[in-house]
């Protein structure tokens, strides 16, 4: 159950974010971009594509819950991506709106992942951080001073 619940919430919220908005944010006829940059956005689909998905798989079967907040991991997960980086699936949906500014060339695009981040850096600050440090205490806060919240740390 909790595998089908992480599924629907995948599909529901990083699929709306990632997929489905910056497609609407397209103009009527959207103009593909060529050259180097804009190429670059296939490896950036890639990578943010894997990197949710190893996540949300680190999230069910690791962690034994969901990324969502009102079903979250029963146990702190800090295994996989999270040894490098505190907020892995939010990055992967930025590098998957990144990408899709690339390849499309339209400031919407881009302006909705500045909107994006500020969002996840809020939510990430505001709820999800003092709420895992009530959560799992010392645990987590030694995890947050051993791994970044935003840029990764290749160790």
């Amino acid at each position: 159950m909790t595998a089908l619940k992480s599924l629907l919430f995948l599909i529901l919220v990083a699929g709306l974010g990632a997929g489905y908005i910056p497609f609407a944010l397209l103009p009527r006829e959207p103009q593909v971009e060529t050259g180097l940059l804009a190429y670059l956005a296939l490896p950036l689909w890639l990578l943010g594509g894997v990197t949710i998905l190893w996540c949300f798989w680190d999230f069910t079967f690791r962690g034994h819950g969901t990324p969502n907040p009102i079903d979250p991991p029963k146990a702190l997960v800090t295994t996989g991506l999270y040894r490098y980086v505190r907020n892995p699936i939010y990055l992967g949906v930025l590098t998957v709106i990144i990408g899709h500014f690339l390849w499309f060339k339209t400031i919407w695009l881009l302006a909705y992942a500045v909107g994006v981040f500020l969002a996840f850096h809020l939510f990430v600050t505001l709820y999800e951080e003092p709420t895992l440090k009530e959560k799992f205490g010392a645990a987590y806060e030694n995890y947050c001073q051993s791994v970044p919240r935003w840029i990764p740390k290749i160790k």
